[in-house]
């Protein structure tokens, strides 16, 4: 078990504990990282005195259960603090402290994203959302009518929407497959991909965790599929990035955009585009940037004036993120999702749309029962139980509805049991009328 000292020497680390993180915050960290020691993740993830600081490190509501991180995740303490006294710096005196103070410490945030990623700061750009990098992917990409997208119908909707807006304003085809579900078969979806290429595509569109059902995309194989015939690859990762334990090579991609405020635990309205360096120059931004910009990734962060503090308080979210291990974490998604699933899976009318298999599915999973109307059932759970869950419905692929389920590592197994009882006693007695 490292001592503070050694954790502060932590490359991954060291750049952001000294300026940004006091020393109560850091040892609250510490805690977390206290019991875990040099065990395999998978046993770490099922030990429940590992997680008892890092699920005293969120600041949440216990009076009702979150089961909705999928959507936005809050943040622990630690970035929350951080967040407060640069928000309060900031408006010490504006114009001096934003620009001249804070903008610059962005640099360090954006090699701290890189380290964790896999690739060069200058490959990094520092965005609000998921969907602010993966639209500068998708209308800055040089489409010409009839040039094809191909993707899939379960890809994000707002990701949808922005290339259905590109078919009716510049003529572009937009190719949407359907996809098994669950699926437990990478070849098969490979085939589809592979079928539904031809001259005019232009642009493959992917997730690497699909939204709706958790479901793992095989995106190295697309990535080369799409290679070998010439055609870019556009990696949504807003449920991959610190979700999985992997780094940019395992995909080998040339653009990844992804939330920050899902699974990394970073202030809300943070997010992070990666494109390859030799790919920068022919990516146009959604907001203009000067000529000399052309081969800067920091083109992508022309948005204007805009808050200094959630994008640097980044920084606290990684060493909250590295204090816990990836591995570890990734290990403990995985484990809260099998302990609710598994339970309810005894049930014959439970059914999942999703794969509870390790290379298929993480900790985000999507619940259905038969005879039940899910919509209905979700608000139930949280009128009758405080149990907040989502709805997954029309007009998304009637394949994928049900509840999804997405705990996080601050989710107690008490609370699961909960949400069990609950889904128990419908499954005895229905729903009220």
């Amino acid at each position: 078990m490292p001592n503070r000292r050694e954790f502060l020497s932590y490359p991954a680390v060291a750049m952001f504990a000294p300026a940004c993180a006091s020393a109560p915050e850091l040892d609250s960290a510490l805690g977390a990282l206290a019991n875990m020691g040099e065990r395999a993740p998978e046993e770490v993830a099922a030990d429940e005195s590992a997680w008892r600081d890092i699920q005293q490190a969120f600041t949440v509501d216990r009076s009702q259960i979150n089961l909705n991180n999928g959507g936005v995740s809050p943040a622990p303490r630690l970035v929350q603090e951080a967040h407060k006294r640069r928000l309060d710096f900031s408006n010490e005196n504006s114009a001096r402290h934003l620009w001249e103070i804070l903008e610059p410490q962005k640099e360090h945030v954006r090699e701290g994203l890189a380290r964790l990623f896999g690739s060069d700061k200058e490959e990094i750009a520092i965005t609000r959302n998921a969907s602010e990098s993966l639209e500068n992917c998708l209308l800055g990409a040089a489409l010409g009518r009839g040039d094809e997208v191909v993707t899939t119908e379960q890809d994000y909707p707002r990701m949808l929407t922005a290339l259905d807006q590109r078919a009716r304003r510049d003529g572009i085809v937009v190719r949407k497959l359907s996809l098994p579900v669950p699926c437990e078969d990478f070849d098969e979806i490979v085939r589809r991909f592979e079928a539904a290429l031809g001259e005019r595509t232009k642009l493959i569109l992917i997730c690497h965790v699909i939204n709706i059902t958790g479901q793992i995309m095989p995106v190295r194989r697309i990535v080369e599929l799409g290679r070998r015939r010439g055609i870019p690859v556009v990696v949504d990762g807003a449920h991959g990035f610190a979700h999985l334990d992997f780094r940019r090579d395992d995909l080998d991609c040339d653009f990844y955009g992804t939330s920050l405020h899902k699974w990394l635990f970073a202030p809300h309205g943070t997010g992070m585009l990666y494109v390859r360096r030799e790919r920068i120059r022919e990516l146009w931004p959604l907001f203009a940037a000067d000529a000399k910009q052309s081969d800067d990734i920091r083109k992508f962060e022309e948005i204007g004036t805009h808050p200094a503090a959630p994008l640097l308080s980044i920084g606290e979210a990684l060493l909250f993120h590295h204090g816990i291990g990836p591995a570890r974490k990734e290990a403990r998604m995985r484990y809260l999702r099998d302990h609710w699933a598994k339970r309810l899976l005894r049930n014959e009318r439970v059914h999942l749309n999703t794969s509870l298999r390790r290379e298929y599915s993480c900790g985000v999973a999507n619940l259905r029962i038969d005879g039940l109307d899910m919509s209905k059932l979700r608000g139930h759970l949280w009128s009758e139980y405080k149990i907040y869950t989502t709805y997954i419905g029309p007009p998304l692929p009637a394949q994928t509805e049900g509840l999804r389920i997405t705990p996080s590592v601050y989710t107690t197994l008490d609370e699961l049991d909960r949400f069990c009882e609950a889904i128990e006693t419908v499954l005895l007695e229905g729903l009220p009328a």
